[in-house]
């Protein structure tokens, strides 16, 4: 036995259990070659090229190679994936492993997959490159039950919501992502990976399926496996099974003779005796390794720890002191406002003007000034500013930085020329600009930005004023939701609050927020809801009531779905770009989300899940929660009391956002 062999086996002594199950074999389905064929003979060929293949090819923890069948007009692809941490050597000899094991498990099979925890083979005559492949699935999990499993699922759900976006963003020879969270006494290491041949969006959508998996399956158990041949989630608790770096590999150097010299055999005679030293020195030294490796494991399970309780801190107030480094000097911003000019002005929101300017450097920016001596607008300037500063995702608005010099309360975000949603879908010209591709776009845009801020940000963000004139839409028309003044932060655990105030804009409030002052995320799914249905009609809610009908839209599309005519509800500036399964799935998942019992409406992530996979059965929504009203009724400012109304920016006709209202 080599020493590299001999400190591998002492490494794997501490290895999960969970490993013994591999590998795992599937051999296919479509057909078995001849013996001794041309067939046989290139896979045979390929698989043995992996231990040939030098170092440099498998830097990035894959492998992959074709050829054609000779004398049949086909062609073999075989493509072999690592898990990102493992080194090029590492990698060959994982999956040289799996070469010789798949020609014995799976002798005369025309495709086949092997799984391991450390890596995944695959052949087959059918081009599969560039597609995701989510068949077969190999899920698996320890039977040890974790002490605390609401703790811990909640834990498991923030780190791997974390994790895929990571690695489906990670470029086209890396798409990997590992990391760890803190769930009580516990500690959770996992790893998200994705075939590199995969799309941002295809990884994206391959993860999120194992995500949900993990959820219903393994979050309760101390381990667990996700692998399909297109992407993989593993983690363990309280052992950290993967290398903390997971940056990009440099190719290691070619040997010199030197070194090809010190690998030949020794002479005839020696070789029991260099054995037996080798051994003697090499038992020793690899324990003391093993050892030092887990006493830094120790150490830095430790410090991790304590910065998962120092970020942790469930009253999200920050001082602003702390993000100092965003701040504006006002006379910076007076310069590129023009002084806020007039001709300057995007718009008036509910606590205060919008100005366009331009930076010294060039860059466009959003000015959002807070009106002058307002005791609650400087409450929400502090809130807005310690949120979004900690929010980065592609669909929410970026804030660039603050300004806060005597009465002047100034937030700088990026510039987004095409304002706001509401001024497109509500206007009937700009509305045919707005095709059903852009608008599915918007759509689920929308919801991984609202999934973000549930489930993937340090922070769990309800938004509690989401509507079509807080999303700003940029020049290609990618939403970005923005307005942050009314949003709360709830802690990992926390699943619902009260307040006696009431924020937000009627119509698109929850009734239980309304009538109760409960507030959660299904408080938000219920204004996704109101959203995606305004998306599909191209009808303000309060449109209804304008009209005099007593309803709202949610009224009017569940009547429409329940009589079997949906597509009565379609926007007709749609109706010659509208794909029908789209529209009557996105219609039905917006019937879903305004249900009155907020256990009934699904999660952000089970949106986007239902957004991205048509293999997803969707359960049958109940009856909308609305309120009947017509001009005969009581006015709104009675409902409010001596409570103040704001609008919020941009301003919508008969759009009403409330700052407070006291429930009952």
């Amino acid at each position: 036995m080599d020493p590299p062999t001999l400190l591998l086996l002492l490494l794997l002594m501490f290895a999960s259990g969970i490993n013994a199950q591999f590998p795992a074999t599937y051999c296919g389905s479509t057909g078995n070659f001849t013996a001794n064929s041309t067939y046989q003979a290139t896979l045979t060929a390929l698989l043995s090229s992996i231990s040939t293949t030098n170092s440099s090819s498998l830097s990035y923890g894959f492998f992959n190679a074709s050829a054609a069948v000779s004398g049949a007009s086909q062609t073999l692809y075989v493509f072999g994936l690592c898990r990102g941490d493992l080194t090029a050597e590492s990698c060959r000899a994982c999956l040289d492993g799996l070469a010789s094991d798949i020609r014995q498990l799976c002798p005369l099979q025309e495709e086949a997959l092997l799984y391991t925890g450390n890596c995944i083979i695959r052949y087959s005559n059918a081009l599969f490159f560039g597609a995701v492949a989510k068949e077969p699935t190999y899920v698996a999990r320890t039977t040890d039950n974790v002490s605390s499993p609401d703790t811990y699922g909640a834990a498991m759900r923030k780190l791997l919501n974390s994790l895929w976006p990571e690695a489906a963003g990670g470029g086209s020879l890396r798409k990997y992502a590992s990391g760890n969270g803190s769930a009580g006494t516990d500690m959770i290491y996992a790893l998200t990976q994705c075939t590199p041949d995969l799309t941002e969006q295809q990884c994206g959508d391959c993860l999120l399926l194992g995500v949900q998996t993990i959820r219903d399956c393994c979050d309760r158990y101390t381990g667990g496996r996700f692998m399909v041949p297109s992407c993989l989630i593993l983690y363990e608790t309280n052992h950290q099974f993967f290398d903390p770096v997971s940056v990009q590999l440099p190719s290691p150097p070619s040997p010199s003779p030197s070194q090809a010299a010190d690998v030949l055999p020794p002479p005839p005679g020696k070789s029991n005796k260099t054995t037996v030293i080798i051994i003697a020195v090499a038992v020793p030294v690899g324990v003391a390794v093993v050892l030092l490796f887990l006493a830094c494991c120790f150490r830095w399970r430790k410090a991790a720890k304590t910065y998962e309780v120092a970020q942790g801190d469930e009253s999200g107030v920050d001082d602003i002191t702390n993000i100092e480094s965003l701040q504006y000097d006002l006379a910076t911003i007076q310069a590129a406002t023009d002084n806020f000019s007039h001709q300057n002005k995007l718009g008036e929101g509910g606590f205060g003007e919008v100005f366009q300017g331009r930076l010294p450097n060039g860059q466009q920016i959003a000015v959002k000034r807070l009106s002058q001596g307002s005791g609650q607008g400087a409450g929400e300037f502090k809130n807005e500013v310690v949120l979004v500063a900690k929010l980065q995702h592609r669909n929410l608005a970026r804030l660039l930085g603050f300004c806060l010099e005597g009465e002047e309360k100034l937030l700088v975000y990026e510039f987004v020329p095409n304002k706001s949603l509401d001024s497109f879908l509500f206007d009937p010209e700009k509305s045919r600009q707005l095709d059903w591709p852009i608008r599915y776009k918007i759509i689920y845009g929308i919801a991984r930005g609202m999934l973000y801020l549930h489930e993937d940000s340090r922070l769990r963000i309800i938004h509690r004023d989401l509507k079509a004139s807080n999303i700003l839409l940029d020049g290609e028309m990618n939403p970005k939701i923005s307005d942050f003044g009314m949003a709360r932060i709830f802690g990992v655990d926390q699943t619902q609050a009260n307040t006696n105030k009431i924020v937000g804009t009627f119509g698109y409030m929850s009734p239980e927020y309304v009538m109760h002052g409960k507030f959660s995320v299904k408080s938000d799914v219920y204004s996704f809801g109101v959203l995606l249905l305004e998306l599909i009609s191209g009808k303000k809610n309060s449109f209804f009531y304008q009209a005099d009908r007593g309803e709202d839209l949610a009224s009017y599309a569940w009547k429409n779905w329940r009589d079997s005519t949906p597509l009565e509800v379609l926007d007709p500036a749609i109706s010659d770009s509208y794909s029908r399964n789209e529209v009557l799935r996105c219609l039905h998942i917006g019937l879903l989300c305004v249900q009155e019992d907020p256990m009934d409406r699904p999660t952000m992530a089970n949106i986007v899940l239902m957004l991205n996979s048509y293999s997803v059965s969707l359960a049958l929504p109940q009856q909308p929660a609305f309120f009947l009203r017509s001009r005969t009724d009581r006015p709104m400012k009675d409902l409010e009391s001596d409570q103040s109304a704001t609008r919020s920016m941009p301003l919508s006709t008969n759009e009403m956002s409330v700052s407070e209202v006291y429930p009952r």
